[in-house]
């Protein structure tokens, strides 16, 4: 439990982005398409937020356009599927996006929150990306829970 404290000191979280956090994963719960939001940590505050624009993507090439090439980012999606015996499935997960080409500092940063903005944002599972391309692979890894 120690490294959630010293987490939790480093890194925050505005009531805001809390309120955000919760209001999206139950409302994304009965979405019918997809649907992601984009987190980034502010690298002078520490402070875990939704990207400047705050879109909602219903799309994994939505996403992909607004990822940068060469900085860590959050993305937390509900990707409803429908299972081989013919129910539905929303799965509810964090893409780790962390491109080979970001500098260690951003590196360490991001790695620090992971398991902060995975117990904060009560996403099921984190999928680890490199790049934009790997968002293709998403719903097959997702159908194989």
């Amino acid at each position: 439990m120690l490294p959630q404290a010293s987490e939790s000191r480093l890194y925050t979280f505005s009531t805001e982005t809390k309120d955000h956090l919760r209001k999206f994963r139950l409302t994304t719960s009965r979405a019918k398409g997809p649907q992601a939001v984009i987190y980034m940590i502010d690298k002078n505050t520490h402070e875990i937020r939704q990207d400047e624009d705050k879109t909602v993507y219903t799309s994994l090439d939505e996403i992909g356009d607004d990822l940068p090439d060469h900085a860590p980012r959050f993305v937390l999606l509900s990707y409803p599927l429908t299972m081989p015996d013919g129910r539905l499935s929303v799965p509810y997960v964090m893409l780790y996006y962390l491109p080979i080409t970001c500098n260690a500092g951003m590196r360490m940063l991001y790695a620090g929150a992971k398991e902060l903005m995975r117990n904060t944002s009560e996403v099921g599972r984190i999928l680890d990306i490199e790049s934009v391309e790997d968002l293709e692979e998403i719903p097959d890894k997702l159908a194989t829970e």
